[in-house]
């Protein structure tokens, strides 16, 4: 624990009898407490002591818990948080979850119920200073390959695994772009990592860029790097995507969002491999290599003058293209099982087991989100479950009825698949933005330019 003997443990809870009592149990079982009945205490112990643990009530006067939270993870992400309430709102504990609490205690509890939860909390500690100590004798290149391992392709299908089989051809091939297509959710950035780690490339950068998630007005900035002083607010100079994977592989994901004047600079970068930072003269000779993604139809956007039939093209030397996950429901298992393992073990939960009538259900769902559905459905069946075994009433899934099944024309339509993504999950998130954006796995800016682009209002939603 940071090079100290015992754990120091921060509780920040506006009751002064519970703070009392909860660090008297503290010292009595060897941690060191620290009691803070306001924000403005809380913070001056964090000031002056290395906290390994914050018990946060979520409800405090004046403030709210889960900002707390955010900030806390901001500053510290080392520090570990338990949330403690006495109200039971599950959306609240799914919130504090995803912003990084480690555990969820309701008032009252006793105090065998928190001594577990230390006790869980400090073995992870422990994993953690394990995995840092590793991490500090290995280069970039480990670190890489661990992305790499813990992105692995999980799916039995034949169309996965053609899929897989594709991926290694093109990482044979290190200087081939890769175009590859497939309905937002498939997994097409766990294809791209799988190209560049298992190619000659590895032992350098793998950088993602959502081209939809930056703003027009600094795209290029972001693409092509600055010279200091050559706009407002470049306070010096910066390196660009393109720079900045020399020798390695850049994974523009979204591609078909890209503005147009922006896409003939993409072209003669990939063309040449030479770049020119903006507010510079200096031409920057640099080796990388393209892999693109898009859930749009891009032939469609190139027949309404939307994207360069050159760039695509030069974009396209090979294309692989992934099947949604309704189209291969042998695959919806094992990806439960490893997704059920997985949110177990990091909300330190007993072993869970899946029911078979689970597996039956979610056989027969459509799944519009595709596997990013599925892991936050997994997700949130894990928090919310109480037993051992998760059932068909941990998963919030909603089958459509026959007669409203959208013709087969429209089922196989990327815009209308998408539309009625956005549309439910927007609903499902009483019409939050963020909320939405976070669920979908996009930045809300590309949310609401998604919004526009399909002429999705959330007044017309709610008439």
């Amino acid at each position: 624990m940071t090079g100290k003997d015992k754990m120091q443990i921060l509780i920040l809870d506006d009751e002064k009898q519970f703070t009392e009592e909860l660090s008297e149990f503290f010292n009595r079982s060897g941690y060191v407490a620290h009691e803070s009945n306001t924000e403005k205490d809380a913070r001056a112990i964090l000031d002056h002591h290395e906290i390994d643990l914050l018990v946060l009530d979520v409800r405090l006067p004046g403030v709210n818990g889960l900002d707390i939270l955010n900030e806390i993870k901001g500053k510290f992400p080392d520090m570990e948080v338990i949330i403690v309430s006495a109200h039971g709102d599950m959306d609240t504990v799914i919130k504090a979850m995803r912003l990084g609490a480690f555990d969820y205690l309701r008032k009252p509890f006793r105090h065998i119920d928190i001594q577990i939860a230390i006790e869980r909390t400090q073995k992870y500690l422990k994993i953690q200073q394990q995995l840092k100590r590793a991490e500090e004798k290995n280069s970039l290149i480990s670190k890489g390959l661990q992305a790499r391992i813990n992105r692995q392709l999980i799916g039995v299908s034949k169309k996965m695994q053609e899929v897989f089989e594709q991926a290694i051809l093109a990482s044979k091939y290190p200087d081939a772009n890769v175009l590859i297509t497939g309905e937002s959710g498939t997994g097409k950035e766990n294809i791209a990592r799988i190209i560049h780690y298992s190619s000659d490339r590895k032992d350098h950068v793998f950088s993602a860029v959502n081209a939809s998630a930056i703003t027009e007005s600094l795209l290029e900035s972001e693409f092509f790097g600055h010279k200091k002083g050559s706009f407002t607010g470049a306070d010096s100079d910066k390196m660009g995507f393109f720079e900045l994977c020399d020798k390695g592989t850049l994974f523009l994901d979204e591609i078909a969002d890209m503005p147009l004047n922006l896409q003939a600079k993409i072209l003669r970068a990939a063309e040449e491999k030479v770049i020119t930072r903006v507010g510079d003269t200096k031409e920057i000779c640099t080796d990388f290599r393209i892999i693109s993604a898009t859930n749009n139809n891009i032939k469609r956007s190139i027949e309404e003058k939307k994207f360069r039939l050159d760039l695509f093209h030069r974009l396209n030397t090979l294309e692989i293209h992934i099947p949604p996950l309704r189209e291969r429901p042998e695959d919806i298992k094992p990806l439960l099982i490893y997704y059920v393992d997985y949110f177990a073990t990091k909300f330190n939960k007993p072993p869970v087991r899946i029911s078979n009538e689970v597996v039956k259900m979610l056989s027969q769902y459509d799944f519009p989100g595709n596997v990013r559905e599925l892991r936050n459905l997994v997700e949130r069946a894990i928090i919310l479950s109480k037993g051992e075994i998760l059932v068909n009433n941990d998963f919030s899934i909603v089958f459509q009825k026959p007669e409203e099944a959208a013709p087969i024309t429209d089922r196989l339509s990327l815009k209308d698949q998408e539309i009625k993504l956005i549309r439910e999950t927007l609903q499902q998130c009483d019409y939050n933005q963020k909320a939405t954006a976070e669920l979908l796995g996009i930045t809300r800016d590309a949310l609401i330019r998604r919004m526009k682009k399909y002429n999705i209002s959330i007044n017309r939603i709610l008439k």
